[in-house]
């Protein structure tokens, strides 16, 4: 019976989770280039947010939970680098999609290790980035369905243990 409830819980978990819009944010210095991308995963009935600099970016990411951002890496004053490391200070679960159109594998490699889902190149075909949010999107949610379980998990074993909160 256990198993059986377990797999409907998470079953209903990842019905809801699909009922609801990806909320993306954009983040890129060329305008054209975000508009135009922000246009295509909109007919794609996403959430999308836009920016176009990392100080902006990150004030939008403190207000707000973005399931996934696409984040260019060369962009004037806050770089991609440096917004990727404040995104996780801030949103840990945020997942980061990093674009490039000079694409160095150090780079690569230093977004990989402050968190950043994955890395491509620019200009990179639209099915194949959405299929990465899709991808990125489920991660964060199955991510935040186990961070649920366990405090429910806790609080049943330990219900004072609500009260030390």
């Amino acid at each position: 019976m256990q198993a059986f409830s377990s797999g409907l819980q998470e079953e209903t978990a990842l019905k809801g989770r699909m009922k609801m819009k990806i909320r993306v944010l954009i983040v890129d210095d060329e305008e054209m280039f975000v508009d135009s991308l922000a246009e295509r995963l909109k007919i794609r009935d996403l959430d999308v947010t836009t920016s176009f600099n990392g100080e902006d970016a990150a004030e939008k990411v403190k207000h707000y939970n973005y399931d996934v951002v696409v984040l260019d890496v060369e962009m004037p004053g806050m770089g991609g680098i440096e917004t990727l490391r404040e995104i996780k200070r801030q949103k840990p679960l945020t997942e980061v999609i990093m674009l490039t159109g000079k694409g160095t594998v150090e780079t690569a490699i230093e977004g990989m290790k402050l968190g950043a889902m994955d890395f491509l190149i620019k200009p990179c075909e639209t099915e194949i980035l959405l299929a990465k949010i899709k991808w990125a999107y489920e991660k964060k949610s199955e991510h935040e369905e186990r961070i649920r379980a366990a405090k429910v998990s806790d609080i049943i074993s330990s219900p004072r243990s609500v009260l030390d909160e």
